[in-house]
């Protein structure tokens, strides 16, 4: 029995996206240079390279299908990620970014059929196997994490994260039913 196929990949893909469009409308344009530490990547870097991070995934397990990651060539990947970072882009190009490339990623998401998310493949350290499904899950914890590393930026620049905004107008109104 299959609970989690490519239709609801792709929805929750969506939905991660959508959080993430979110945050990136929600911090000014101003500060898309803004470089929370030494080392680490600009506002606009950083959503840049989620926009652009899936298209590792697709590549290894759609484009290539490949069985195995042993021998695979990681760094020419990484490194084209990293050139996408490095395009100078305003805040509306890289929010354009964010909504093509998470669209068209979440549409090649519902194309999997579970047989495809079962397969197992070789892992690039060739010491076991993992199913697509398990390995397709990292595009949507990367960018959970780093969404995460935003939302501690937004606090940084004097910004309540858009879901701690909401959730505390949950609790406002249940405060205020329990209350009256």
């Amino acid at each position: 029995m299959s609970v989690y196929g490519g239709k609801e990949f792709g929805r929750q893909f969506r939905t991660v996206r959508q959080n993430t469009i979110q945050i990136a409308e929600d911090i000014p344009e101003e500060q898309y240079n803004h470089v929370p530490a030494p080392e680490c990547r600009s506002v606009g870097q950083m959503l840049t390279h989620i926009a652009v991070a899936p298209q590792m995934w697709e590549q290894i397990h759609g484009k290539q299908r490949l069985m195995t990651l042993v021998g695979f060539d990681f760094l020419a990947l990484a490194d084209g990620v990293k050139n996408e970072e490095s395009k100078p882009r305003t805040k509306a190009e890289i929010l354009e970014l964010l909504r093509s490339r998470g669209e068209s990623f979440a549409e090649w998401l519902e194309t999997l059929t579970p047989e495809m998310l079962g397969e197992m493949v070789i892992v690039a350290d060739g010491s076991g196997t993992k199913s697509r499904f398990e390995q397709l899950l990292g595009a949507k914890e990367h960018e959970m994490q780093h969404r995460g590393q935003l939302m501690l930026i937004e606090r940084q620049l004097g910004i309540v994260p858009h879901l701690t905004r909401e959730a505390n107008e949950r609790l406002a109104k249940m405060r205020a039913v329990q209350t009256a």
